[in-house]
């Protein structure tokens, strides 16, 4: 469960699980940092590119993984999962403890039926939290929230393109966890004019207790706008990609952008 108190910065990784191995070993080491398993790399990898992300990402901050080295095929027997992390031979690769916190994966599928099925798929491959799309039915977004809750995962709601998300919300049994506020890529690209939806922010907190994500922007300036206008969570991914090289730097002025 994120903090409402904390604000985050989300790593949207849509490439290639190359691509998300050398960022994931790049950025820095800091719980304000949540990775996003795309929707181009889970129609690419399926359920694996979760699983591999969480596995890579635990490694940089534990120095191993708790047990997601591949998406397991029968019940897991969590017992024996932690006695075999916690062997003898792993302690010389972990990390000092003010380095540790909890890895935090999102999976963006996108999802617009099906929602407790594909609930499953997020939890199998170890996400935190799972993606649903406002324009669903509500009835698949009302069995997706549930199903989140039943599996303890943070279930959130990507309002690209509706024009008005609170009319959404209003319709569900209960609220999702999180709102994402998003411009999509195609939008951004073919119609430069368009915007991000700031203005949705306050109206969706003045009625809902949830975190607010704002997605579509990648420069700093969207970045400061975002956080001035207190979204919670600010989604990045088209930089971490254009500047192979600087990754880590990248990365650390972000942060300074989400303190």
């Amino acid at each position: 469960m994120l903090d409402k108190k904390q604000k985050y910065l989300q790593i949207a990784l849509n490439s290639t699980l190359d691509d998300a191995q050398r960022i994931i070993s790049q950025i820095p080491l800091d719980k304000r940092i949540i990775l996003e398993a795309g929707t181009p790399l889970i129609k690419a990898y399926g359920g694996s590119a979760i699983n591999k992300i969480r596995f890579w990402w635990e490694q940089r901050i534990f120095g191993y993984s708790l047990g997601f080295t591949e998406i397991p095929q029968t019940k897991i027997d969590l017992l024996s999962l932690l006695q075999e992390s916690f062997k003898p031979k792993l302690t010389s690769s972990r990390k000092e403890p003010s380095l540790v916190f909890t890895p935090y994966i999102v999976a963006d599928l996108k999802c617009m039926d099906r929602g407790a099925k594909e609930v499953q798929i997020a939890s199998d491959g170890g996400a935190n939290a799972a993606v649903a799309l406002g324009h669903a039915p509500n009835e698949t977004l009302n069995a997706f929230i549930e199903e989140c809750e039943k599996h303890g995962l943070d279930s959130m709601i990507d309002m690209m393109n509706v024009e008005f998300p609170l009319s959404i919300l209003r319709q569900l049994k209960k609220p999702p966890q999180a709102v994402i506020l998003h411009r999509g890529v195609d939008e951004e690209t073919f119609d430069p004019e368009s915007e991000i939806p700031f203005h949705e922010i306050q109206r969706i907190k003045s009625e809902y207790d949830i975190i607010v994500a704002v997605a579509g922007g990648d420069t700093f300036q969207e970045i400061q706008r975002a956080i001035f206008n207190d979204a919670d969570i600010v989604v990045v991914w088209k930089s971490f990609y254009q500047n192979t090289t600087e990754t880590a730097k990248l990365a650390e002025q972000f942060l300074k952008e989400v303190r």
